[in-house]
């Protein structure tokens, strides 16, 4: 790639957005799935979904140097609030579409996986640099709400394939830049491998090979904080 030429990329504000609400909402349904000590307020579940809706777009920028996209535009916060209470309006349908979270969570992780390999890319940095900036808006979110309240960091412990997926994204993108393919379409391919890779490694309980004895279930919940409806065999189990 042509450093002093980089390819072109703009994120289309409604693609980023559309990043932002599904995160939103994904971060309010982890939120609200939590019970007893750990049980938060409304207000909790809100700064959580707000968090993890515009984490991964604010760390992006933050590494590139640059004044955060989401802090030059009223539509992120007013995006990623309302689609906070949105999920946590719906908690109890989406906790028995489990599915569809598990969608829902490779989807936000593609889109910011791919938006930030590719914005960095046109901003001339080096495909590796590039895929590293990309991986850390992927998690980045999932970190800090984590962080925030007070739970073992998720990628850092036993887990399907999850910053592996944004990584395999990520290196397509790369890749495919490389080869002259237009970064647009590029992302799109990136955003595909990265779904693709991370709901595969969910349904099949795929991991990293010190991790293979995990059950899947145990896997979703302490990876992505999908909310599991226990049945009367499981509690008595």
């Amino acid at each position: 790639m042509d450093a002093v030429n980089p390819p072109v990329f703009i994120i289309p504000l409604w693609a980023d957005l559309t990043a932002v609400a599904l995160g939103g909402v994904q971060g309010a349904l982890f939120a609200s799935g939590f019970q007893g000590q750990r049980r938060l307020d409304l207000l909790g579940v809100a700064i959580i979904g707000i968090l993890l809706g515009m984490g991964g777009g604010l760390i992006r920028d933050l590494l590139l140097g640059l004044t955060p996209a989401t802090l030059q535009n009223n539509w992120y916060l007013i995006t990623a609030t309302v689609a906070a209470l949105v999920g946590m309006l719906l908690s109890g349908l989406f906790q028995r579409l489990n599915r569809a979270i598990v969608m829902l969570d490779a989807v936000v992780i593609g889109l910011f996986g791919v938006f930030g390999t590719s914005k960095a890319l046109a901003l001339g940095l080096p495909a590796v640099p590039a895929v590293f900036v990309g991986v850390l808006a992927a998690v980045g979110g999932s970190v800090l709400r984590d962080v925030l309240m007070g739970l073992p960091v998720a990628i850092m412990h036993v887990g399907s394939l999850y910053a592996v997926a944004a990584g395999g994204g990520c290196a397509v993108v790369a890749t495919a830049s490389a080869f002259g393919v237009p970064l647009p379409i590029a992302a799109v391919i990136g955003l595909v491998v990265t779904t693709v890779v991370r709901v595969l490694a969910v349904i099949f309980d795929l991991s990293l090979p010190e991790q293979r004895k995990l059950y899947r279930r145990k896997v979703a919940v302490e990876t992505t904080g999908i909310p599991i409806i226990r049945t009367d065999d499981d509690a008595a189990g």
